[in-house]
């Protein structure tokens, strides 16, 4: 895929879910070579949009494009594959009794668990070389079940990086880690994006310490609607986080990284 293509192109997208207004006339264009953050309070309407970018929902009304194929218009199992999916629900999919290794691997054919598919030396190779670039080559053998929160999400990203795809969508990857788990984390997805073969990335959080240096672009949501979006310097500020959390807030960056306080 060319640096410059369009991954995403949302025009005009609002979901409505059982009398709710989920999303409200979202515009939102990705490219190849940026890194998204979204950010938002709980109920701003980040999950839903990651759904959609993942082609897992549909919306109510407006045109989602997603690596130039149209909602409504593709096989959505055609689609998928072409997309690296880490979210809380994939987890909860996985078998707890699955080694970490299968569950890198089963990406390959869109299983959660082993069954009777087969897998050639090329499959094994990529899970194990994602795994060691994770630094979590050690828990290969180890089930699904035992891994720390931290392991687990390093897995689940390893597992969203098994079919190569050309967007790569993560939930909140840093939530529910400790400091030291948070900071390895936030290190090796900024790896991830300064990595100009890596996919386009999108990544969802409620926290801006949690934005890895390199991402470019930030998404600010707010009640299903959008308040700012851009470069991120220009629409991650302490303005546009006061609008979208509704109180005063005071955003500070140190380098390459942000903290936000109450003003």
């Amino acid at each position: 895929m060319a640096q410059s293509e369009r991954v995403l192109d949302l025009s005009g997208v609002t979901v409505r879910r059982g009398g709710n207004q989920l999303l409200d006339g979202v515009d939102w264009h990705v490219d190849a070579d940026q890194r998204w953050v979204i950010l938002g309070p709980n109920g701003a309407g980040k999950t839903t949009l990651l759904n959609l970018a993942a082609a897992r929902n549909h919306p109510t009304s407006g045109v989602v494009e997603i690596l130039g194929e149209r909602l409504g218009r593709i096989d959505v199992f055609e689609l998928r594959p072409r997309i690296g999916l880490s979210t809380t629900a994939v987890a909860d999919s996985i078998p707890n009794d699955e080694k970490a290794f299968d569950v890198v691997r089963t990406a390959a054919w869109g299983r959660m668990g082993r069954w009777r598919e087969e897998y050639d030396p090329q499959d094994d190779e990529r899970a194990a070389s994602l795994l060691r670039w994770l630094g979590v080559a050690q828990l290969a053998d180890r089930l699904f079940g035992t891994l720390s929160e931290g392991e687990r999400k390093r897995v689940l990203i390893a597992r969203a990086l098994m079919t190569d795809p050309e967007l790569l969508l993560l939930d909140e990857p840093a939530a529910g880690l400790d400091l030291g788990a948070r900071e390895a984390l936030v290190a090796t997805l900024a790896g991830l994006a300064r990595d100009a073969a890596a996919p386009a990335l999108v990544l969802v959080t409620h926290h801006v310490e949690e934005i890895p240096p390199g991402f470019t672009h930030a998404l600010v949501l707010s009640a299903g609607g959008v308040i700012a979006a851009g470069p991120i310097a220009e629409a991650l500020t302490s303005e546009t986080l006061s609008k979208a959390f509704g109180l005063p807030l005071t955003l500070t960056a140190n380098g390459s990284r942000f903290t936000a306080t109450a003003a």
